[in-house]
């Protein structure tokens, strides 16, 4: 069983991997909208949401369809991301940011702990016996007197 330090550390590397992703998630997807020309004002010219834009438009037969990727970046853009949106993307990447940060956080040992290995289910071999698979050593006995 780890130690209650190890523990801890656990603990700290999940709350900081769920707050990191689901941060870098709910600034990073307007920010990267916004750089693709998508804007609270409208489509910047020359962007690559006004090529994204022209294309839809041409494919369309002269606009843009509602629900379409260019519609709904355009949406994203303009009012950032909906309510909706933002508790769905929170709820999924919050766990999975948490067991990242789980997962790749080192348990700190306590004090006078100098075992290398931490999981029991290591030191076992096939047959049973703890380490190289030989029986353990048997401690010197005297002869009866």
């Amino acid at each position: 069983m780890p130690s209650p330090l190890a523990m801890v550390s656990k603990l700290k590397g999940a709350a900081i991997g769920a707050t990191a992703l689901t941060g870098v998630v709910l600034i990073g997807i307007p920010l990267a909208v916004g750089a693709l020309g998508f804007t609270p004002a409208g489509i910047a010219a020359g962007s690559i949401a006004a090529k994204m834009m022209s294309a839809a438009a041409i494919a369309n037969g002269g606009g843009v369809a509602a629900g379409s990727t260019v519609a709904v970046l355009q949406s994203i853009g303009a009012a950032g991301l909906p309510l909706a949106a933002k508790i769905g993307l929170t709820t999924t990447l919050g766990p999975l940011g948490a067991a990242v940060g789980a997962m790749f956080s080192k348990g700190k040992k306590p004090p006078g702990d100098d075992s290398q290995n931490s999981s029991d289910d290591d030191d076992e071999d096939s047959d049973g016996m703890e380490g190289t698979g030989k029986p353990p050593e048997t401690p010197a006995t005297c002869p009866p007197s």
